[in-house]
């Protein structure tokens, strides 16, 4: 009722005067013409309508189709560009965007020409716009002229006056009442939208009263700032000049933040420039732009053809697969760890339950902790088989890409101090914080704000890492620790590292000297992902050049390729996934990220079609087609393509600088993207989803080391019952499912049972689990130890928790089934019986030819060993010291060895 009713109120708000435009969003088109000004950026629901012709062929793009070509600037020609059409917009009057980009082009190349800052102040006062603005506005005039402001300051405002966003600075009166509310008017303000709107209506009819006309009254601040003291005309009390100065001082730090971030494209005035480069793209108005231009394009491509990449099938050459993860072991030393976790994951809803504010990704609670704990784990995993296998200790370092949307940041580095950084050591991370952007709406590129100089900003893609990295130093930092490459994975995924997916993916990387690589899947035909292919174009002056590269989804449309099935009747796309998973070289991607140019800014495109929410100084929520500036980072490919004199025809991959491996897609990606609705049939990109492919992959490793269990049934099963079982094995018991078999022989879990082990050391010989069996070791992969004025690291060995267990028997009610506080993805669950063995220190289990029927504890201590057998009188326990001469490495320990590029245990004892 709220929403219908305030909707009303406020567009007769904005109606009465362009002054209250912000009510809705809805800017003024000039600051000092408050009653004339005019609405735009209204949006509608009808469908943009294109005249792009689809092809016949699936992978041919004619040279011809100019407006075609110039959505896909970024495949085409190296020059990111990329659009995802919005829902036109209704408009009056004709657009004026192509004689506006044409003058922000020259104003462009102007800006990028000015060797000092000096010159570029001296270009910027000569606009005629920002010229005609200040002889029209004194009070900004006034602002401009105060002397506190610094000259790089001034600019950064004339800037954006400069590309047409002086409503930014548009101060309604509406804002500057609910400021003034308490002190002036005796009354205070109230958070609700309603009240606040219907205060606002009883301000302007007051004015009404005393002026006659509300566009009349006072609108802008008329700054005097002299004496640091800001008066204006309608705001005079002291939280209100805070307010305002405040405000100013993040409108300028976000300025600032956009103006050094994009200099490689010309600053604030380059980032509008590619705004209206995308929204006259989608608008297929390329075509009656000048030749000047068309200049950019003149390397287009005359042919071009999209193939499938060839690239080993890991889950069929198992040989290969064995191989390469071998290297990726003997190459961890020389590879680094990247995380983009900058996004600002709307979709997953996730809510603070305390505060009630909103949280980034990587703080979703999944499978019993937190997804970037969960990266941790699997990366720790791998260190730990580097230490089994050469006996060496090794700490990967790891650099995070934040950003201040939803405090990720904040969350991201209090997370890691409450875990006392995992036991790595402060050192071994690197935080990095991606600058948050201006969003624009769909219509004409303004700027969208929720009050007087306060944007709605959102983090610009995952692809400004290169870039970013390059600026913060983050490639010194990882050459400094011996790295020469990297993996990177997505914080929304949890299944990237499982068996040998990255192993083999790094390995093959390093192995064969490359620069770039996918890890990929198959896909199915319709599903809303980017695909991997390989672009061969034949170039005007005459060359062929390939490279692997990936697609958006929503381009295909545009590039004529069709999302047909492998074969007849088949649900698999004849293309594979894009799933983000990569490695890269260090060197290759700093020289891009720090080339100074559009490349180091990857796969630009603007994403009109999604709504983005906000809500305004009144309380009011809006939902509105927006959207910002974003780079893909896999899209740095684009930069790697290789150049040859004549067209190849076959073996072509063999000599790229990029490459591509597949797995099994649950062993690549499973996403968890976004909330499941309560009606919400569909699990894809859900946590739910991502978790039933987690049993799946549960399911084949366990079935393969003869253990019976019942598989996994489709995802329908999942929405009236939960999953069939619960499993959740630590990746250090592996992680390369070679190694895990080794470790489980024989035995059955029944359907409903649930399996935790988080242990490494672990034996499992014929045991029959019915019920719930959890096994929690205190020190996993080995102990923690701390020094003077350092954190604790983790020191990988044998002085971990150990547990043996041959033909057990193990009977419980396990889980509670029918709890309807269960929430299966987060581990969260009751339990009405379980056996739950509890290993402190280097403390070991062991429990032979028993049954275990009913509730049971079994904790034991550091340096100890429990061990349950049959008695006469039923189960008899055995508590002993571990002997002196084995204290510290235990009893037992698993020793790897590795032969012909596969990993043979044997059990050592001691």
């Amino acid at each position: 009722m709220l929403d219908l009713f305030t909707e009303p109120i406020s567009s007769a708000l904005c109606s009465g005067s362009s002054a209250m435009a912000s009510c809705r969003n809805v800017p003024s088109r000039g600051i000092a013409n408050v009653d004339g000004g005019r609405q735009i950026g209204l949006v509608s629901t009808k469908p943009t309508r294109h005249s792009f012709r689809k092809s016949g062929v699936g992978r041919k793009i004619p040279r011809s189709s100019a407006s075609r070509f110039a959505v896909t600037r970024r495949l085409i020609a190296i020059k990111a560009v990329s659009i995802i059409d919005a829902p036109a917009q209704s408009s009056s009057r004709p657009s004026n965007l192509e004689q506006e980009l044409r003058d922000l082009k020259k104003l462009q190349a102007k800006l990028r020409a000015a060797e000092t800052q000096r010159e570029k102040i001296q270009i910027i006062n000569q606009q005629r716009r920002v010229a005609s603005f200040l002889e029209r506005n004194e009070t900004l005039k006034d602002l401009l002229d105060f002397e506190s402001l610094e000259q790089r300051q001034f600019y950064l405002l004339k800037c954006l006056v400069a590309i047409g966003q002086e409503h930014v600075l548009l101060v309604e009166q509406s804002w500057l009442d609910l400021k003034q509310g308490p002190e002036n008017r005796g009354q205070s303000r109230s958070s609700s939208p309603l009240k606040n709107a219907l205060y606002v209506l009883l301000s302007m009819i007051e004015n009404w009263e005393k002026t006659g006309d509300y566009a009349k009254c006072p609108t802008f601040f008329n700054l005097k700032i002299g004496e640091n003291s800001v008066e204006t005309v309608n705001a005079k009390n002291k939280s209100c000049k805070e307010e305002i100065s405040h405000a100013m001082d993040k409108l300028l730090s976000t300025l600032e933040d956009v103006e050094t971030f994009y200099d490689c494209i010309g600053g604030i005035v380059g980032y509008q420039v590619a705004i209206l480069e995308l929204i006259l793209a989608s608008k297929n108005e390329w075509h009656s732009l000048s030749s000047q231009y068309h200049q950019d394009f003149s390397d287009a491509s005359s042919l071009n053809e999209f193939h499938v990449p060839l690239g080993p099938d890991l889950s069929k050459n198992i040989e290969y697969a064995a191989q390469a993860a071998v290297w990726g072991i003997e190459g961890l030393p020389e590879l680094g760890e990247v995380y983009p976790l900058g996004g600002s994951g709307d979709r997953l809803g996730l809510i603070d339950k305390e505060t009630g504010h909103s949280l980034p990704v990587a703080m979703l609670p999944y499978c019993g902790r937190t997804l970037l704990e969960g990266l941790i784990r699997d990366l720790q995993a791998r260190e730990f088989l580097y230490y089994k296998t050469y006996g060496k200790q090794h700490i990967t370092p790891v650099a995070i890409m934040t950003s201040a949307a939803k405090d990720n940041h904040k969350h991201i580095m209090a997370l890691c101090e409450k875990h006392g950084w995992f036991g790595r050591g402060r050192r071994s991370f690197q935080l990095f914080e991606q600058p948050l952007v201006p969003t624009v709406d769909a219509e004409e590129g303004k700027w969208v704000k929720s009050e007087p100089f306060k944007l709605v900003l959102k983090p610009g893609g995952h692809g400004v890492i290169w870039k970013l990295a390059s600026d913060k130093g983050i490639f010194d930092w990882f050459y400094s620790h011996g790295c020469r490459s990297a993996t990177v994975r997505q914080i929304s995924n949890p299944v990237a590292a499982t068996d040998v997916t990255l192993l083999a993916l790094a390995g093959t990387g390093l192995r064969n000297g490359k620069k770039l690589g996918f890890a990929s899947c198959q896909r199915s035909v319709g599903a809303s992902e980017g695909v991997n292919v390989l672009l061969e174009r034949n170039t005007i002056a005459g060359c062929w050049e390939y490279g692997l590269t990936c697609i958006e989804y929503t381009e295909f449309d545009k590039l004529g390729i069709i999302d047909a099935p492998v074969s007849p009747g088949s649900v698999q796309a004849q293309y594979p996934a894009n799933t983000n998973v990569l490695y890269v070289d260090l060197a290759t991607v700093e020289r891009i990220g720090s080339s100074k140019s559009e490349a180091s800014l990857p796969g630009m495109i603007l994403n009109l079609k999604k709504p983005i929410n906000y809500e305004d100084y009144l309380g009011v929520k809006h939902s509105i087609y927006a959207g910002r500036l974003e780079c893909t980072m896999q899209n740095v490919a684009d930069s790697l393509f290789t150049s040859y004199p004549y067209r190849c025809f076959s073996k072509v991959q063999e000599n790229l600088d990029t490459f591509i491996v597949y797995n099994e897609r649950r062993k690549v990606t499973s996403s968890a993207k976004r909330e499941r609705k309560a009606m919400d049939k569909s699990l894809h990109q859900t946590p739910d989803g991502s978790l039933l492919d987690i049993m799946r992959n549960a399911y084949d490793l366990l079935v393969s080391c003869n253990i019976q269990m019942d598989k996994v049934e489709d995802n329908t099963l999942y929405l009236n019952s939960g999953p069939p079982f619960l499993v959740f094995l630590h990746p250090a018991l592996g992680p390369l499912w070679e190694v895990i078999r080794q470790k489980f022989r024989g035995g059955s879990i029944t359907n409903g049972s649930e399996l935790q082990l988080e242990i490494a050391e672990f034996s499992w010989v014929d045991v029959q689990l019915d019920g719930s069996l959890i096994i929690l070791a205190e020190n996993i992969m080995g102990f923690e130890k701390s020094s003077e004025n350092e954190d604790a690291m983790l020191h990988y060995g044998q002085q971990c928790g150990k547990c043996r267990l041959q033909n057990v028997k193990i009977e419980n009610k396990g889980v509670d089934w029918k709890s309807s506080e269960n929430v299966y993805w987060q581990h969260k669950v009751d339990r009405l019986e379980s056996v739950k063995i509890v290993l402190h220190g280097n403390a070991e289990f062991d429990a032979r030819d028993v049954v275990l029927k009913g509730d049971h504890l079994f904790e034991v201590p550091d340096g100890h060993r429990l061990q349950i057998v049959t008695g006469d009188s039923g189960l008899s326990s055995t508590m002993e010291p571990i002997i002196d001469e084995t204290s510290i490495c235990g009893s037992w320990h698993w020793k790897y060895t590795l032969h012909n590029s596969h990993f043979n245990l044997e059990m050592v004892q001691l």
